[in-house]
């Protein structure tokens, strides 16, 4: 790459940077702050959260990283144009290809990392978060035994132990079942223990309370009821591995007797296709990008600022291929629309590029916007600046 290149290739390179990163660690808190109701519930600990945090960080990246670019190349190409850099090197004789190369080469570079992550890295990621989270409601006995606690183990019944003693003794058993419509069951016991093996909640010199709909209760005591914990825990330590959890390797081949592609294969399609097309969503945002804001423009041009202009784009585009690609999962016909909004884009960006256009807004419409603009005391009348000079 030539100097200027390079300049600008640094710049837009350290903007982008500077704006992933603030964006990456809101929505990876939000994302790993959702999880910590799961994380303290189970008794795991501080290790087992920050695993959990950072293997939720791939699904994160390939979202954020188109909108850090093209917030990146608008502010960095309207500093220099505000710096009147791009005035420069226009007179110069600059080609506009010095400022579209390192652009491109930055979202190229962008889109096959977004590649790569979207397709081998967060498909990992996601099976290790679900069978944590699988493992973490499958494990039933840190949520049994901790001391005066009263716990929701699943929809409907709730245990409580009083206290624990030497050799896995637990004192005080409360137990409250109420899955049943058809009556309500509320166990008390002594002591008890829980017997791993059988993944039952064995409890000793208690008594079993019936409630029926009408009204009348049942007391039967016993010395000794095994309460059963399997169906609960086999279902829970099962992790769900859906179409997103998959690589690309499998989506393209997937296993005929895999449950959840017998389910909805179309979800197995929409999601190869989705692998196929959003990873160009960086390259694709860069051309935005350049088209609004890679030419030199005068200070006195009323204008919208390019950064407003390329976000709007972007989050329209980016909303267009959501639905389609959420569409395709319930008919096969959106899917050639997963493909023609990003190729029509980057083809229209291209020719307007190679074209040397401007993307202007019409006069009658943007003499309304201007208008409305100043209104709102968003920009300055035209002739403002040379009323105050005189």
């Amino acid at each position: 790459m030539k100097l200027i290149e390079r300049y600008i290739f640094r710049r837009a390179a350290t903007m982008f940077l500077a704006t992933l990163l603030p964006l990456m660690g809101i929505v990876w808190t939000t994302q790993a702050l959702t999880n910590v109701n799961l994380v303290t519930d189970s008794g795991q600990s501080i290790f087992a959260f920050l695993k959990l945090a950072t293997l939720i960080l791939p699904s994160v990246v390939p979202i954020i990283l188109p909108f850090a670019l093209i917030i990146g190349v608008t502010q960095t190409l309207s500093a220099m144009n505000t710096d009147s850099e791009l005035t420069v090197l226009n007179a110069a004789g600059s080609s506009r290809m010095s400022i579209i190369r390192p652009v491109i080469y930055l979202a190229a570079g962008l889109s096959v990392l977004s590649f790569a992550i979207d397709n081998f890295v967060e498909p990992y990621s996601r099976v290790a978060v679900r069978r944590m989270i699988a493992t973490a409601h499958a494990d039933l006995l840190s949520a049994v035994v901790q001391e005066n606690s009263f716990r929701k183990i699943t929809d409907g019944l709730y245990v409580q132990v009083g206290a624990r003693r030497s050799g896995g003794v637990l004192q005080g058993i409360f137990v409250a079942d109420s899955r049943n419509p058809n009556f309500e069951l509320v166990y008390y016991a002594r002591e008890g223990a829980v017997d791993e093996e059988s993944s039952a909640l064995v409890m000793k010199d208690g008594e079993v309370h019936r409630k029926l709909p009408d009204g009348g209760v049942s007391v039967i005591k016993f010395d000794s009821y095994a309460f059963d914990l399997t169906d609960m825990t086999r279902m829970a330590g099962e992790a769900n591995i859906r179409a997103k959890d998959r690589d690309l390797f499998y989506l393209l081949n997937p296993d005929p007797n895999d449950p959840a592609f017998k389910r909805s294969p179309l979800t197995f399609t929409a999601e190869l296709n989705r692998r196929l097309t959003e990873w160009t969503f960086p390259l694709l945002f860069g051309l935005i990008a350049l088209v609004v804001s890679s030419d030199a423009r005068s200070h006195r041009e009323a204008r919208v600022h390019p950064m407003i202009s390329a976000l709007g784009a972007a989050l329209v585009i980016r909303w267009m291929t959501f639905y389609a690609g959420n569409s395709a999962e319930d008919s096969f016909w959106f899917v050639p629309l997963m493909y023609f909004i990003p190729l029509a884009t980057g083809a229209f960006a291209i020719h307007q590029l190679v074209s040397n256009r401007r993307l202007d807004i019409p006069t009658t419409w943007r003499e309304k916007l201007s208008e409305l603009l100043v209104r709102l005391r968003f920009m300055r009348p035209a002739g403002a600046d040379g009323e105050q000079a005189s």
